[in-house]
């Protein structure tokens, strides 16, 4: 089995830790998590436990400005960084050490699906092709024949995209995945429980009935329950094509597994180094290195979402739906492998022990190991859980 080795200069941001960088950390000693801020100190970077402060991350992004009350707030020093992600990934792991968790813990853990022009023409694909990878190749020459291959031109709702819309229908052509793509109600479900993400180091689940699966490397918006965004993660919205090909009404078994969905390394909060525009303007990369030797190189350039961040925020988040514990919001991606990977016409698929890193400098890196979901460890800490912990420590 591949092994994952997580270091600062990979993990942090390009800027190290100059931003309001907020995680979780897993503590023995207190058997349970804290919430910790990343801060320089004798020319290392140090881990602060502020749970007392910020018992959850919940509680973080609540405040009215969290970068700031970050700064502000006092706390424990727990550790460096440097060995805190030594000890983070499964393999040989100090249990009687603290090591990273996915940085969200009470905030619904949401999805936008289908927010970019060429994972849409995939998602219509994969509905033709009802989860068969052979046909999916004709399938593509056929739809791309019809609706061409950039439509990141084309505004969600317009004018344009609802003639479009009638041209697809009279043409017989028309997709439940083109309604979300290019019609004016975004896709929005629920990636995970609560509780449920996974961090960086961490293995990420695949169903074991899926043969035709594929991580989608997303920026993940951190959104309070006011609806304002406050800062933003990075995340792997692992997809099982052939499930949801077969039908839209397997998208919970599809996306909603054991560690399924991964989130990290950390929370970045928006203040003078970092803004929800430099968001907008974020090149993602995307390496799979698998076992065999094989190795995958993809991007997603925000620049090109048919949808802007706070019009998917705003059909997740408001007066229609409330989250008093506000929510995290995977926000699409605009890779899409079709290149094959051993089985000709299959286009590329995961092999269990692939290593998967998502990256961007403003927000690091997340490494993640693809394991069956069902060998995964299992989820056993929930909210509940969670809050005993926090009554047990005094936190609450």
């Amino acid at each position: 089995m591949s092994r994952i080795a997580l270091d600062i200069a990979t993990t942090l941001p390009a800027d190290g830790a100059a931003g309001a960088l907020a995680g979780r950390i897993w503590r023995p000693d207190a058997g349970g998590p804290s919430v910790v801020a990343l801060r320089h100190a004798a020319g290392a970077v140090r881990v602060v436990d502020v749970s007392r402060s910020f018992p959850t991350m919940r509680d973080l992004c609540e405040q009215d400005d969290p970068a700031r009350a970050l700064a502000e707030a006092q706390g424990e020093d727990v550790g460096s960084l440097e060995d805190i992600l030594g000890n983070t990934p499964p393999d040989g792991r100090d249990e009687s050490r603290p090591w990273l968790l996915s940085p969200v813990d009470l905030q619904a853990v949401k999805a936008a699906g289908v927010t970019f022009a060429i994972s849409m023409l995939e998602r219509v694909i994969e509905e033709r092709a009802r989860g068969d990878y052979n046909a999916a190749a004709s399938i593509r020459k056929e739809i791309t024949a019809l609706v061409g291959d950039d439509l990141s031109r084309l505004k969600p709702g317009s004018p344009e995209a609802m003639r479009l819309k009638e041209v697809l229908i009279a043409q017989g052509a028309w997709s439940q995945y083109l309604e979300v793509g290019i019609g004016p109600d975004a896709e929005i479900f629920t990636k995970a429980p609560s509780m449920a993400s996974v961090g960086t180091g961490a293995d990420a689940g695949i169903h074991p009935v899926s043969t035709w699966n594929n991580p989608e490397p997303e920026v993940v918006l951190v959104v309070a329950s006011t609806g304002a965004i406050v800062g933003a993660t990075l995340g792997n919205d692992v997809n099982l094509r052939d499930v949801e090909g077969r039908s839209a009404l397997l998208l919970g078994k599809a996306k909603d597994n054991n560690a399924s969905a991964t989130l990290g390394p950390f929370v970045r909060f928006f203040d003078a180094t970092f803004s929800l525009d430099e968001l907008r303007r974020a090149e993602l990369s995307l390496s799979v290195h698998g076992p065999e030797g094989y190795v995958l190189h993809g991007s997603s350039s925000l620049s090109k979402i048919s949808r802007d961040f706070a019009d998917l925020a705003g059909q997740m988040l408001g007066r229609h739906h409330q989250y008093p514990d506000g929510a995290v919001l995977y926000t699409g991606t605009l890779f899409a492998p079709i290149e094959d990977r051993d089985t000709p016409g299959k286009g590329f698929t995961h092999k269990v022990g692939d290593i998967v890193t998502i990256a961007t400098p403003k927000l690091g890196s997340l490494v993640n190991r693809i394991r069956l979901s069902t060998e995964c460890p299992p989820w056993t800490f929930g909210a509940s859980h969670l809050m005993r912990n926090l009554a047990r420590r005094g936190l609450i």
